[in-house]
């Protein structure tokens, strides 16, 4: 990682403020910040220059040119310490931050654009990127909590275990408490997992809560003590992941998930829980990837010194009982 954070701009209302963040993350990380317009035009066959009768300025390149810089004059204003660089990038705007991702540490961006359309919570933008990204994406959204603490949502799986990292991690630089939230849910029945097929469930509701919550203990423990600055309070929920984290989020100053937990289904990069935070947080959201391939030393499949390997099906050694394939946080969602 270089220690840039990156910033996706096009002039709305949502991008400046994605602005003033990234500024901010910049600063806390000692790093620096790049302004990025991904510029669509070339590839309309519209004239990029003023037409016949209008001023120079109003051609579509220098509208390009002036947002860009204007944002980084932004920046520059709210962050003056931080070292800011602007460009305006050919292409359009997923293409172009995906691969400014790769060797980002962190790419910011609003919850939507001048081209979204009415009605959506969240932009095409900020959904691509969460599941595309080769870095941390933050999405700009909801109220301002600045003394609150992170919110992290803990699933205990391996691909997991990276956000659980750069939670802790943004907490220790935020100066924040950190909390950590588990859900647990025990249906009182049995699952059907295809035609013909039943799955038992937890019939002991008791051991499958002390077993979640060896999970949560687990999931946070390395991490405490690479950390030790960090206050955590660990939450064991026993409601729809989702919802919990959405409601956790109203006072929370950030809410960091994995982009996919343990329930989720094999092929999808961003579980639907990472989805529904992402349209009804209250506060920033930021999606964290594992990236065994690309050696940004996330996913590494354990915290540091213990590795959970959970996933769909997982039995917990409680007398054969097995988790039903719809139960677990991204998957008990």
């Amino acid at each position: 990682m270089s220690g840039t954070v990156v910033v996706g701009v096009d002039g709305s209302p949502s991008s400046l403020e994605a602005v003033d963040v990234a500024a901010r993350e910049a600063r806390l990380r000692g790093g620096s910040l790049r302004v990025v317009h991904a510029f669509v035009w070339p590839t309309t066959k519209v004239p990029l220059g003023s037409s016949a009768t209008g001023p120079p300025e109003e051609g579509m390149r220098s509208l390009a040119d002036r947002t860009t810089e204007e944002a980084a004059a932004r920046a520059k204003s709210v962050q003056p310490t931080v070292e800011v660089t602007h460009a305006v990038v050919p292409g359009e705007p997923l293409s172009v931050l995906a691969t400014e991702s790769r060797d980002a540490e962190l790419v910011v961006v609003g919850t939507r654009g001048l081209g979204g359309f009415t009605g959506l919570l969240v932009g095409s933008v900020a959904v691509y990127l969460s599941a595309h990204a080769e870095c941390p994406v933050l999405v700009t959204r909801g109220r301002k909590h600045p003394d609150g603490p992170v919110l992290l949502g803990v699933d205990g799986s391996e691909v997991g275990d990276a956000a659980v990292g750069w939670a802790f991690k943004e907490a220790s630089l935020r100066g924040a408490a950190l909390v950590a939230l588990h859900n647990w849910n025990a249906w009182m029945g049995p699952i059907g997992a295809g035609p013909g097929i039943q799955v038992p469930t937890y019939y002991d509701v008791d051991l499958y809560r002390a077993e979640e919550e060896r999970v949560l203990a687990t999931a946070i423990a390395g991490w405490r003590e690479q950390y030790p600055d960090v206050e955590v309070t660990p939450r064991l929920v026993q409601e729809y992941t989702r919802q919990a984290l959405i409601a956790a989020s109203e006072e929370s100053q950030l809410l960091v998930v994995g982009a996919r937990g343990r329930g989720g289904f094999t092929g999808l990069l961003l579980g639907s829980v990472s989805q529904a935070v992402l349209h009804h947080a209250h506060c920033p959201v930021a999606v964290v990837r594992a990236h065994r391939e690309h050696g940004h030393g996330l996913g590494n499949g354990h915290g540091p010194g213990h590795g959970h390997g959970r996933g769909l099906g997982h039995r917990h050694g409680h007398g054969g009982h097995r988790r039903g394939p719809t139960q677990g946080n991204e998957a008990a969602d």
